[in-house]
């Protein structure tokens, strides 16, 4: 047998070596879109990526910056594999004709209220809203959401808008507009610290559905395609939202510290964060962070139906009911 040189076994042990160390600098690149500029919702994202837990599953994961294009349209037109969505925005594009799959619910329960200055005292019910002014941001949703409440509540359900935005909570403050809608996890949170008195009805005791108000989604496209990475990002996601849960000071931090300055009020930041990681919205007391709940799902797609609010790609109203256990799949999170 001849004998090796010392050349030729060297070249040997660089051919072994060059696969696994060219795998590893071609990590599969996920990336996911957010829906608004980095809050405590998109806490988990930041996390596994300071962490390194996405490459310990192998991944590489963008965190694209928010545009003025929705995640949803990212993710049904594939600029984005995942992206930030609501139950209510994945209910209503999939109903246009959009390719959306809810894979991850990031907060268990709705955040959100229809608040009011505590020192009104003609408003005690929401039957009192009828006939006042709401500071709104624009959706077919927030109608249908107040109208139903009033009505639950003995009234007309008969209210004049005005849309403002994000200005719609400096309008309550100076009485431009009579009540609004927040979410308690930020602006609600934001209203304590500023020690803001305001009080708020819960949508829940007023006939409307329990939802997730946040939702990682991708397309049925994507999970086809690359089930594997959907499966692996999914997974390291829910580590990062289980370590925001049990740690919420050090992960404020981190996101804080991840944003690049774009989070300019740290108080804000952590006691956000201390309230989804305490009350409940960032995992079930039993469960574990990111579990959709197929009963919540189905009533507020049910809720949205009857509403008239589901359309089709023509604008026309949906007269069949969809199926709504499509919109989403719980396998990706199955053994982790």
């Amino acid at each position: 047998m001849p004998i090796i040189s010392r050349r030729t076994a060297l070249a040997g042990i660089l051919a072994l070596t060059a696969a696994p160390l060219a795998a590893r600098a071609a990590s599969p690149k996920v990336s996911v879109a957010l829906d608004w500029t980095p809050n405590t919702n998109h806490i988990g994202l930041y996390v596994v990526r300071e962490k390194n837990f996405y490459r310990e599953a192998g991944i590489d994961v963008d965190i694209l910056p928010y545009t003025d294009t929705s995640a949803a349209t990212l993710v049904a037109s594939r600029v984005a594999d995942f992206g930030v969505l609501g139950s209510i925005g994945l209910m209503t594009q999939r109903a246009a004709g959009a390719d959306l799959v809810g894979t991850f619910a990031i907060v268990q329960k709705e955040t959100g209220r229809v608040v009011f200055k505590g020192d009104r005292t003609d408003i005690k019910t929401p039957k009192d809203l009828d006939g006042k002014t709401y500071g709104g941001f624009g959706s077919a949703w927030e109608n249908a959401l107040l109208g139903s409440m009033i009505r639950n509540a003995g009234g007309k359900g008969e209210f004049e808008t005005v849309t403002l935005g994000t200005s719609a909570y400096q309008a309550l403050d100076n009485g431009a507009v009579d009540f609004t809608l927040e979410v308690y996890t930020w602006e609600g949170v934001q209203a304590e610290l500023e020690t803001k008195a305001q009080r708020a009805f819960v949508y829940a005791d007023y006939g409307v559905p329990d939802e997730h108000t946040a939702i990682l989604g991708t397309s049925s496209a994507y999970l086809s395609e690359k089930p594997d990475f959907a499966r692996a990002f999914m997974q390291a996601t829910r580590r990062g939202y289980e370590f925001a849960a049990d740690h919420p000071d050090e992960a404020a931090d981190i996101l804080i510290k991840g944003t690049d300055g774009a989070l300019t009020n740290p108080d804000l930041v952590k006691a956000s964060l201390k309230t989804l990681a305490s009350d409940g919205y960032l995992r079930t007391a039993p469960g574990k962070a990111g579990a959709i709940d197929p009963a919540k799902m189905k009533a507020i797609g049910d809720y949205l139906f009857d509403a008239g609010i589901l359309k089709d790609a023509d604008g026309k109203v949906l007269t069949t009911r969809p199926d709504f256990s499509a919109a989403f799949t719980t396998t990706l999170l199955a053994g982790s």
